[in-house]
């Protein structure tokens, strides 16, 4: 049962559609947010589907959607969603427009997915920050947001209240990572188990653009070796030697495959578990680096900091099991957002 702290009352999502809805990423709102995953221990999100007014969206795949809120659901979320924006070449309407900035100003936390990125910044919330959407409209989303730092190399780009994701299955990335800054790591790949998707994926949508190296066989097998081998000395060459392969090689492939180097990708699996064991035991800091293949407390507070922000105590207290045994204490969705 994954651990989280409970945020009274849930959660309040809006998925925000234009006058076209674009199906694959408002199903992934769908997936994440808007289904009761309550008893499986998953925490319950108060989830709605909100447009420009209230009624029948064609999608892009052909049918129509009933959407039962207006922009009202939009200003009074906690989290606003913007899933992928079929109408490029169409204006924003002003009430959405508003209803963003109102959001934003009020301190919701506002996330994109793909295209999703275009209506945030036509808003005007993306000037002077950085930000992603899909590669294949990078050039365009440059062309009419110059002030924005567009990066198109990434899954997710996170700037503190704005979480912009990259195309289509990106988006999946992008919600588990909002998943993971509200409840924890714990509840993150509990959710990414229930999706059948992987709780973290490394690299960026560059690996994506062209076609990868096929990994070799036994490849994947390596990772899933590392992954069980975190609190053992892991160096490039040791798991070349498993891959049957010479380091430069092993390096290649795995540039390749999943898009960021093997020291990066060791760097992430041992925050996670490190993550996941200030989570779930009282194990003492110290404990916890030496699992997780840090050595020392010390190694693991420096890479918290720099990987995460913070430090592994603040992330225990925020994220761990509570001391009173008859529940974890309530905070409010804003204190959490502001806590992230």
């Amino acid at each position: 049962m994954p651990v989280f702290r409970k945020i009274q009352p849930p959660l309040r999502v809006a998925a925000l559609v234009g006058g076209t809805v674009a199906t694959f990423e408002l199903g992934i709102l769908c997936q994440v947010f808007g289904l009761d995953r309550t008893g499986d221990g998953l925490p319950a999100f108060d989830f709605a589907v909100c447009g420009e007014r209230p009624g029948p969206v064609p999608t892009s795949s052909g049918f129509d959607v009933h959407v039962p809120h207006g922009p009202d659901r939009i200003i009074s979320a906690d989290v606003v969603a913007v899933p992928a924006w079929p109408d490029l070449d169409a204006p924003l309407p002003a009430v959405l427009g508003a209803a963003l900035r109102a959001a934003h100003e009020r301190g919701a936390l506002l996330l994109s997915i793909c295209s999703g990125a275009f209506p945030l910044a036509a808003a005007g919330l993306l000037d002077g920050r950085r930000a992603t959407t899909h590669w294949q409209t990078a050039a365009l989303f440059r062309q009419r947001h110059p002030r924005v730092d567009l990066v198109e190399d990434v899954l997710y780009v996170d700037e503190g209240q704005i979480v912009t994701g990259a195309g289509a299955a990106a988006g999946i990335d992008a919600c588990l990572h909002v998943v993971r800054r509200l409840y924890g790591s714990a509840t993150a790949n509990a959710l990414a188990r229930r999706m059948v998707v992987p709780a973290h994926r490394e690299g960026g949508q560059a690996q994506y653009v062209e076609h990868p190296v096929p990994p070799t066989a036994g490849f994947a097998g390596v990772l899933d070796w590392a992954v069980e081998h975190l609190d053992e000395p892991l160096t490039v060459d040791r798991l070349a030697a498993r891959a049957n392969m010479s380091g430069r090689t092993f390096a290649r492939h795995f540039r390749a495959t999943t898009g960021t180097t093997p020291l990066r990708w060791l760097l992430e699996q041992r925050l996670q578990r490190a993550e996941l064991l200030l989570e779930t035991t009282d194990l003492t800091v110290d404990a916890v680096a030496g699992r997780a293949g840090f050595g020392s407390a010390d190694t693991l507070r420096h890479h918290f900091s720099a990987q995460r922000g913070t430090t592994p105590r603040a992330h225990r207290v925020a994220f761990g099991s509570p001391p009173d045994p008859h529940g974890a204490p309530c905070v409010s969705p804003q204190q959490v957002l502001n806590r992230c």
